[in-house]
């Protein structure tokens, strides 16, 4: 028979088992929110709007993932130069768009060289979840999309495309703008002959529970050749994301971006210990060593946001801004710091 000490004893170490087992039930719960979050940000001065478009998800306890994808969707459906079916085509007339998504968990999705599909962004994530694949690119990804239920839009120009396509072909001449994505962030086309070369719209988000995923999407450089890729669809080029790091994303010249693997390694920067705006400003360096004088000709900038909810960002050359909303809903457009003086 069982005396008291031992029974009590025995109830202990039973109390201390249901303890260290959790129920299914305790397993099925959702993470509890984290103080301080939600949080997204985006790159440029469209960054506000389609930073609201995010905050109808995270507000409402959401998931980052849905909230980047609903965020750059506002921007593919505008008139704008450089982002959507309204941004400037390529050297033939056609206007492709690229884009990626990726999540807390390393699912990620990328789509290039897509035509005649308003969101990309989407058909990114439909590759993440219903293929076995990262990227899928031109004919084929086209074929996907209408297979999803993509419609097919109109192979036409915007009006705002066309005038500065025409414009374009009287010198058919290429040369980098730097903050292009300024005058493009506005309807219309901005400056023409030189010409909007590129334009990315890169959003980064935390959900209350400390998640983390990131998007980006942009119709590349405006009369580019045929068949060119930046770094916006290429993850870890455009677009990195560790839960148990951060996350980072970029704009700007993308070829120079891809040099240096740019979202990557921002984020491998932040493993290291550093804050996100000192791991953009390292990237950056690294940009500026590479390119030496022709580093006045280009920009390029990085944003990024800890696994703690810190965010950060930092430019070559004076001009980009970043959009934040945070937890309060307050919206701002920050003036990120830069290299070259």
């Amino acid at each position: 028979m069982p005396t008291r000490r031992k029974f009590l004893s025995s109830s202990a170490a039973g109390l201390a088992a249901l303890a260290a087992s959790p129920s299914a039930e305790a397993l099925s719960l959702p993470p509890l929110p984290v103080a301080g979050k939600p949080l997204v940000i985006s790159t440029w001065d469209t960054g506000l709007s389609a930073n609201q478009g995010a905050w109808q998800v995270l507000s409402k306890g959401g998931r980052a993932l849905d909230a980047v994808e609903a965020g750059v969707m506002v921007t593919e459906a505008s008139q704008n130069c450089c982002v959507g079916l309204g941004g400037n085509p390529d050297r033939e007339g056609i206007v492709t768009l690229d884009a990626c998504i990726m999540d807390d968990q390393f699912n990620c999705g990328s789509v290039a060289a897509l035509e005649r599909i308003k969101h990309p962004i989407s058909v990114a994530r439909r590759i993440m979840e219903r293929t076995p694949h990262v990227m899928l690119v031109g004919e084929g990804a086209q074929q996907f999309a209408v297979a999803q239920g993509f419609p097919l839009e109109a192979q036409k120009l915007s009006p705002d495309a066309e005038k500065a396509y025409k414009e374009w072909l009287k010198t058919s001449q290429y040369k980098p703008v730097v903050n292009i994505e300024n005058s493009g962030s506005k309807k219309g086309t901005g400056p023409v002959g030189g010409a909007n070369n590129h334009d990315t719209i890169a959003m980064l988000a935390q959900d209350a529970q400390g998640r983390l995923s990131g998007s980006c999407t942009t119709s590349g450089m405006g009369f580019k050749m045929r068949g060119r890729l930046g770094d916006s669809p290429l993850i870890g080029s455009g677009l990195f994301v560790d839960n148990a790091v951060g996350a980072a994303a970029a704009t700007g010249q993308g070829e120079d971006v891809i040099r240096i693997a740019g979202a990557h390694t921002v984020v491998e920067l932040m493993r290291q210990g550093m804050s996100p705006k000192a791991a953009c400003k390292a990237a950056i360096e690294r940009v500026a060593k590479i390119k030496g004088d022709k580093a006045k000709d280009i920009q390029v900038c990085f944003i990024a946001i800890s696994a703690q909810g810190q965010h950060g960002a930092f430019a070559l050359q004076k001009g980009f801004s970043y959009a934040v909303c945070d937890a309060q809903n307050q919206q701002q457009l920050i003036q990120a710091e830069y290299l070259l003086k």
